[in-house]
């Protein structure tokens, strides 16, 4: 029969945080763990989401046996709505995970098609040939759950989006012991979560955000207004007990944070106490130590609740002078600037805002370097692969590994599209498959690609320039024209010389190299294109996109 082989291939989360997918391989049948999203960068303008590129499964999709869910966060389940016409596989998940599947599916037409399956921690399932346990672990969101997938070659533990929280607020720890188990029966690959690979010392517990809170309430009068994820349903629940025990009313704004809270609530993760709840449209009925507002927004979202509260465009909702601001969550990297423009607009309308990475009022869902270290010192894997972060992280968690024992030749740094194969006395990147980003964009999955990018960030940079000539269908000679439209380039009234100038260089140079009866039109719009590309340059220094029109008479 030979050696067994696995071949695990990340499809998403290395080099990068979000859109995290992998698949595992084993005996010509597929298990894929998470299908998430990431959001687009800075140099992506117009796109709204990135989702992994599925290829490679949906080129083998009668061997996928189903999709595998870690958690309900976005770059775990975002891109569910897009895998799914394409794997019509059943999807496996907690309960809290799979309310938050359910209403995104919904969204999107697609819920009565999915065949939707609840697990709990500590259950095992067989999916296909795959034995699959469901491990309890702490995150900032509930019902996490690491995975140990049991193959042929031997145990790989999936361990993404992690911390070891040992006051959590529901009471219920990490399953040390079933890790520990595992670690005595021998665990073949660890893969685990590199996201504070480079935060030294202990992720704060959870707990400790409620007794930050506790304070804050106690000693603010005036309106407070708490911004998180709305995923983070334990941060929330810790917003309730504060305001409960000040007696204090809640309300609950922006799309999300709506829907997240009526979800958890609907599936017991969420325990509001009745009469609290206050509809957004009645807030001007309390005095502002009678309230406080749940908001999305924490990561200066342009449309979110709080950053349009603080330009002042909310319809229910305007910053007075005297409300707290809290920012319960750190940026993620990228988001920095637009998280201070925010906090900027709401200190100039004259609210405090509490902010500060030190002040206590976030906790981050992920594990630190000792964490990190106590896992590889419980589990104790003979190969390890560090998942979910950029490249540094990943470095860094590598370094941890070998730093607890791990030799440096059974640790394996892998990019998105590597395909390892796994045996009992191996780890090795056998070749690559195909992987990279897909870009949504509305309703369009995929096709906004690089060339489409390309022209808007030339719009968005310099400016388009629209020559419209008219020429005669026989003869190609000019007839009309040129006339020229700008926009985003230069304000057209206070450039009038430029732009006049600009019609006289394109109708000479039209009239000196057209000869009679060319009725080539590439050709004029070539001409058309470098002469006045040319002449922009050389007066402003800028290349806007230029598109000629030729019109036929």
């Amino acid at each position: 029969m030979g050696v067994p082989k696995v071949s695990v291939i990340p499809l998403g989360g290395l080099g990068e945080i979000g859109k995290n997918m992998t698949a595992i391989e084993s005996q010509g049948e597929i298990l894929v763990i998470d299908a998430g999203v990431m959001f687009p960068e800075d140099e992506m303008p117009g796109v709204d989401l990135v989702i992994p590129d599925i290829t490679y499964l949906v080129e083998r999709k009668d061997r996928v046996r189903g999709i595998v869910l870690t958690h309900g966060h976005e770059d775990h389940i975002g891109a569910l709505p897009y895998v799914l016409p394409q794997l019509p596989v059943p999807v496996y998940g907690t309960r809290l995970t799979l309310g938050l599947v359910e209403a995104k599916l919904e969204e999107h037409g697609l819920l009565s098609e999915a065949r939707l399956r609840e697990v709990r921690a500590g259950e095992s399932r067989t999916i296909g040939r795959f034995e699959v346990e469901f491990i309890h672990v702490n995150h900032s969101i509930a019902d996490d759950v690491a995975l140990a997938i049991h193959t042929p070659a031997g145990t790989i533990l999936y361990m993404t989006d992690f911390k070891f929280d040992q006051t959590p607020i529901d009471g219920k720890v990490t399953d040390l012991q079933k890790l520990a188990e595992l670690g005595r029966k021998g665990v073949l690959l660890l893969m685990a979560d590199s996201t504070n690979a480079e935060r030294p010392g202990y992720t704060l517990s959870e707990r400790v955000v409620g007794e930050t809170l506790m304070d804050v309430f106690s000693r603010t009068r005036g309106r407070i207004l708490v911004a998180t994820f709305a995923s983070n349903i334990h941060r929330i629940q810790q917003v309730v007990d504060a305001a409960h025990h000040h007696r204090r009313k809640l309300a609950v704004v922006g799309r999300s944070m709506v829907n997240v809270v009526g979800i958890a609530t609907r599936l017991g993760y969420l325990n509001i106490p009745d009469g609290m709840l206050v509809p957004v449209e009645e807030i001007g009925r309390y005095k502002p130590h009678q309230m406080t507002i749940l908001t999305t927004g924490s990561q200066g979202e342009p449309m979110s609740a709080l950053s349009r509260m603080a330009a002042q465009e909310h319809r229910n909702v305007s910053i007075l002078p005297g409300d707290t601001v809290i920012i319960s969550a750190n940026p993620i990297p990228g988001n920095e600037r637009v998280v201070g423009r925010v906090i900027d607009r709401l200190l100039k309308l004259g609210a405090e805002v509490i902010h500060s990475p030190f002040s206590g009022i976030h906790a981050s869902g992920h594990a630190s370097q000792e964490e990190l270290k106590f896992l590889l010192n419980l589990v104790r894997p003979k190969f390890f692969v560090p998942i979910h972060g950029e490249y540094r992280m990943l470095v860094t968690h590598k370094r941890l590994a070998m730093a607890v024992g791990i030799p440096e030749e059974n640790i394996q740094l892998a990019e998105n599209g590597d395909r390892l194969e796994l045996t009992p006395d191996s780890l090795r990147v056998a070749e690559r498959v195909p992987s990279g980003q897909v870009l949504v964009d509305g309703l369009g999955v995929g096709d906004v690609g690089q060339v489409v990018l390309r022209d808007r960030r030339v719009l968005s940079q310099d400016g388009i320039m629209v020559v419209v000539v008219t020429v005669d269908k026989r003869t190609g000679q000019l007839v009309a024209g040129p006339e020229v439209v700008s926009r985003g380039f230069v304000y057209v009234r206070e450039a009038e010389d430029l732009m006049e100038e600009a019609r006289l260089q394109v109708r000479r140079a039209l009239e000196r190299r057209v000869p009679d009866g060319l009725t080539d039109w590439q050709s004029i719009k070539s001409e058309v294109r470098e002469t006045l590309s040319r002449f922009l340059f050389e007066r402003t220094h800028r290349r806007p996109m230029i598109l000629p029109i030729v019109v036929e008479v």
